[in-house]
């Protein structure tokens, strides 16, 4: 095993891994020395897979060494790394989960349902097989947790929302078509439930204005008489609309995981890459309706 020439033929750590050795916390989780080394050569061997193992030790410097140490002991089993853990990430997870539900109770379910896949509680050729064991180290812990929370909140969102889609055709009486590759689409699932939730989190008289403008293309103008109002308040209305999505989408994909950069990018999709139903989340229909019924009304009393 490469990572093995830093330890001399007694088990000493050359002066330049020592340090971080120390730094790392790995002998109070019971990590030996050469367990040490074989979970930095195996990180970066994944991480940089063209860099020669002789040329490693530098790259072994820019890892979160104390969190990649404190993750595999956790998911080896370890009393005292789960007691750091809980102590470091607990509060955070559920702070994260919280923001990222929008709801205490939701929040607490999210994180707690996750502890089951970090903690490893299933066994594969008898190893344990816990999530933590896939932790890089390249970023903090604590941001590859918060990504982690995020995924498994929208994958489980998407499972209901396909379960809720799935009943309403049936009692229309829709064939169902073959399901799509989750390669056939570029977009992140995390754009999709960002832009759903800040969508179905407006009321009714916003969502009516921007499914009117953006999917019916309707005119301000006649945006403005379904509304009885000037059609420069409608021309205000969208511009501030648009504005305030995009910072709430921004920071929904933020509190999901995605930097600043990424969110940004994830915005610049095209629409038509999209998997959601952009006039379902906006319930264009009901709403559609409902002033329809106002611009009725008001053209009676006009009358």
């Amino acid at each position: 095993m490469p990572a093995k020439s830093h330890l001399d033929n007694t088990g000493v750590l050359d002066s330049s891994l020592a340090d971080l050795y120390q730094r790392s916390r790995a002998q109070e989780f019971g990590t030996s020395k050469s367990q040490f080394l074989q979970i930095l050569n195996e990180v970066t061997s994944r991480n940089f897979p063209t860099v020669p193992a002789s040329q490693r030790r530098e790259l072994y410097t820019r890892l979160h060494v104390e969190d990649v140490v404190l993750a595999r002991a956790c998911a080896g089993g370890s009393p005292r790394a789960w007691e750091v853990f809980m102590l470091r990430f607990r509060e955070k997870l559920y702070d994260a989960a919280r923001q990222i539900t929008r709801d205490d109770v939701t929040g607490k379910e999210l994180a707690d349902s996750l502890y089951t896949d970090l903690y490893g509680t299933q066994t594969r050729e008898g190893e344990r097989v816990s999530k933590l064991s896939s932790y890089s180290g390249r970023g903090s812990l604590a941001g590859w947790l918060r990504t982690v929370l995020a995924q498994e909140y929208v994958n489980h969102y998407r499972k209901q929302r396909r379960l809720v889609s799935l009943d309403r055709e049936r009692e229309q009486g829709a064939q169902f078509p073959a399901p799509a590759s989750a390669s056939s689409s570029g977009s992140d699932e995390r754009l999709e439930f960002s832009i759903d939730q800040s969508l179905q989190a407006l009321d009714a008289e916003d969502r009516f204005i921007l499914a009117s403008y953006f999917l019916d293309e309707r005119t301000l103008a006649e945006i403005a008489r379904a509304l009885s109002v000037h059609e420069s308040t409608i021309s205000r209305k969208v511009e501030k609309l648009t504005k305030n999505l995009r910072k709430q989408i921004l920071k929904s994909l933020v509190a999901m995981g995605m930097s600043r950069r990424q969110a940004e990018e994830a915005l610049s999709a095209d629409v038509r890459d999209l998997r959601l139903d952009i006039r379902a989340s906006l319930a264009q229909d009901s709403v559609a309706r409902a002033f329809s019924n106002k611009e009725v009304k008001a053209g009676e009393g006009s009358g």
